[in-house]
Parts: structure tokens; sequence; C-alpha cells
């Protein structure tokens, strides 16, 4: 059994002094609903990268519908 890393997502701040989710195994910018997760704020970059390795961690363990 392969043992993935718990978490996908991680900060990144950008030169413009924003931040953005990168999801660490495509090393690109993550989408919600289509929409690149950039230009953000720290707080809500903080929160969001919280929020989509909660929502991995979950659907890994079969526990999201």
């Amino acid at each position: 059994m392969i043992d993935l890393p718990q978490n996908r997502y991680a900060l990144r701040h950008d030169p413009d002094d924003t931040w953005a989710i990168e999801d660490i195994f495509t090393g690109q910018t993550a989408e919600v609903n289509d929409v690149p997760q950039e230009g953000l704020d720290m707080e809500i970059a903080d929160d969001l990268v919280d929020l989509l390795n909660l929502e991995y961690i979950n659907r890994r363990k079969g526990t999201t519908h």
C-alpha cells in the first residue's frame, strides 16, 4: 500500500502580494467550480486550503457523498 501525503493543497505567495492555492501533486493553481483559486487575501486562502485538504482527506477515506 502506498502511503499518500495527507494534504494535497498548499498556500502559494504570488509576486503581486496575493495568495493562491496550489495543488502540490501537479504544481498548478487549484480550481473550485472551474475558478482558479488565486489573487486571494491571506486569511481567505488559509481557510480555503484547510477546507480543501479536509475534503481531500475525507474523499480518500470514502466519507464524502
